[in-house]
């Protein structure tokens, strides 16, 4: 036998295998999910499914709702709310997109593949004011999320150079997981030029690739949550009233943070605050600053895709735990300075449904944990989601400003001025 008849036997179906896999995935192919395979993905909170494109882009398409958040999402407690969906019928349902680390940097990337299908459309968005430290989004975290399918979304569908794109992909070009192709598309979108022919077509292929591993593998590893929505919804009443859930949450509230003074979850407190813990966190954040943060230009990304889409969003800013914010010495203060800076940011560009519960912190089982909405915080949740979710669905237009790119604004302080009206939400720069 030959030596090229035996290298063959050895190495051709490799080769075969290989040029086989290459056209499977270069070829185009359809596929459809079943409603129950979309629901699982809704509420999943998978890498896989936030990485991806098709299983948004159906669930958008139908009565899904976008709601962008990080950990938060993932506390599947009965007044969360895929829950109360799930168990008065709401004609929305929750699409759960995030989880810890998940910020502003990340939710832009994963917003490239559905902009089409969330046109004139919905989109609830959970701003957690701890986001905001001085460096932002986490590399770390953001490898956890990053998409290389989203990112040749971003490159190939960049119509022209903007502030908004050269910004973005300079903040790409800082997280060390984007390389390769990628790597040499932001640059050039970086620095205002076009994609050259060369790098646009291995894009355009590495894209095709990536949406059709997507169309094979996003229903894998999917979490199945319906046994524990649908448990949680037992202990719901049936009557879908604010005071009868307001009820309910109080009485699970106590239930569940029965074993410490700060009102927090009993297991997370066992898990992650026994007392070695505990005194270390004493007195831990009062240096924290929340009002000067390069995640303010990050933010305004995702509010600079709102925009392209016409999206119609209420934004909810969350409290945190005041009990621990006294323990750890948390500002109140530089608290409400970083949320009255979100809300100007928000507000000054045309987005002005925004819920601010950030006060509401001392409020009774309002808090699950030291940062994260609990049982009657979810209440409150739902009281400006409900009347959110029964608007039309029209084009809404912005009046987005560059200016929140800018350092300038990133390190900005503001303050609610002392003279004005509580009603008055004009602020000062200092």
């Amino acid at each position: 036998m030959s030596n090229k008849r035996r290298l063959w036997q050895i190495f051709g179906p490799v080769l075969c295998a290989f040029i086989l896999l290459l056209v499977i995935f270069l070829l185009p192919w359809e596929r459809t999910f079943s409603q129950d395979a979309i629901y699982q993905a809704a509420n999943s909170q998978t890498t896989t499914v936030f990485k991806g494109s098709l299983m948004k882009q159906d669930a958008f398409k139908d009565d899904y709702v976008p709601f962008y958040g990080s950990s938060e999402l993932s506390r599947l407690d009965p007044l969360h709310p895929s829950v109360l969906a799930q168990k008065y019928h709401r004609n929305y349902r929750p699409f759960l997109l995030g989880g810890p680390g998940s910020q502003s940097l990340a939710q832009f990337l994963g917003m490239q593949g559905t902009a089409k299908q969330l046109k004139n459309k919905k989109a609830v968005v959970i701003v957690s004011p701890q986001w905001f430290t001085k460096m932002g989004q986490n590399p770390d975290a953001f490898a956890l999320y990053y998409s290389p399918l989203q990112a040749c979304n971003f490159l190939l569908d960049l119509k022209k150079s903007s502030r908004a794109s050269r910004y973005a992909a300079q903040r790409f070009l800082a997280m060390p997981e984007v390389k390769g192709v990628v790597k040499a598309g932001m640059k050039k979108a970086a620095s205002g030029q076009p994609l050259s022919s060369v790098q646009r077509f291995y894009l355009e292929n590495q894209r095709r690739m990536l949406n059709n591993e997507d169309k094979f593998f996003s229903t894998f590893q999917l979490r199945d949550r319906l046994p524990k929505i649908n448990g949680q919804a037992k202990l719901l009443p049936a009557t879908d009233s604010a005071k009868a859930l307001d009820r309910v949450a109080s009485q699970q509230a106590a239930i569940h943070t029965n074993s410490n003074e700060f009102g927090i979850n009993n297991r997370f407190f066992k898990m992650r605050l026994n007392k070695r813990n505990l005194a270390k966190l004493k007195d831990s954040q009062k240096n924290f600053d929340y009002t000067k943060s390069v995640e303010y230009s990050d933010f305004e990304l995702m509010l600079h895709q709102f925009a392209k889409q016409h999206t119609n969003v209420l934004f909810i800013i969350p409290p945190i735990n005041q009990k621990w914010a006294d323990y750890t010495g948390l500002s109140q203060t530089m608290y409400q300075q970083a949320v009255a800076k979100i809300k100007y940011q928000l507000r000054s560009q045309g987005f002005d449904q925004v819920t601010d519960l950030s006060k509401r912190g001392g409020e009774q089982y309002f808090m699950e944990d030291t940062i994260h909405l609990g049982w009657r915080g979810w209440v409150a949740v739902d009281q400006a989601v409900k009347p959110f979710m029964a608007q039309p669905d029209n084009r809404y237009n912005y009046n987005i400003h560059n200016y929140f790119y800018t350092k300038k604004w990133q390190k900005a302080r503001y303050e609610v001025a002392a003279k004005q009206k509580p009603q008055n939400n004009r602020l000062k720069v200092k």
